[in-house]
């Protein structure tokens, strides 16, 4: 148990890391964003890449930062389910969840999405936009995207089998959003 644990924590850095890259690109995205804004109103002049060039920072910051969201436990839960429960009740209905729902479907979009990027790249799409942005780095944001949701996902669970099992000690404790 103990290399899945090493295993998780590896997966982990690759979250930050990719999560401090998403958190670049919203960075990035609104400095695109203000630029494009100040030379078409300045200049009366714009280009399609600026725009799509947001639109793919976007993928990144979302399907980058999915995993890191993950990891720091600030994931999307049904408070009336999880909330009151007692730590080994969260775990159990965290691994629940990791299980049934999170790796199928993260398992089901690597599979559908990874064609549809490959098709991209091996055509070189284009925008069909005037100045548009080649489009196979953006459509590859999907299945790369999911499949390190799906990485996160297993060191959750490895790291829920442990707690259950006496093996790890982790911080279930989950803060219910303001409302």
């Amino acid at each position: 148990m103990q290399a899945w644990l090493r295993m998780a924590d590896l997966v982990d850095r690759v979250s930050i890391w990719l999560g401090r890259l998403a958190t670049w690109c919203v960075f990035i995205a609104c400095m695109v964003s203000a630029i494009n804004a100040g030379i078409r109103y300045t200049f009366d002049s714009s280009s399609n890449a600026w725009l799509e060039m947001q639109w793919y920072l976007f993928a990144v910051t979302v399907m980058f930062g999915a995993g890191w969201v993950l990891k720091l436990n600030e994931h999307v839960r049904v408070d009336v389910i999880y909330g009151s429960r007692t730590p080994r009740t969260k775990a159990l209905i965290d691994l629940a969840g990791l299980i049934i729902f999170l790796m199928p479907m993260c398992l089901l979009m690597v599979w559908m999405s990874w064609p549809w990027a490959l098709d991209s790249w091996t055509t070189l799409e284009v925008s069909s936009n005037a100045g548009g942005l080649i489009r196979w780095p953006v459509k590859l944001m999907i299945p790369l995207g999911f499949a390190f949701l799906a990485l996160q996902g297993v060191a959750e669970i490895v790291r829920r089998v442990a707690y259950l099992a006496g093996l790890h000690d982790m911080d279930i404790t989950y803060e219910r959003p303001l409302q």
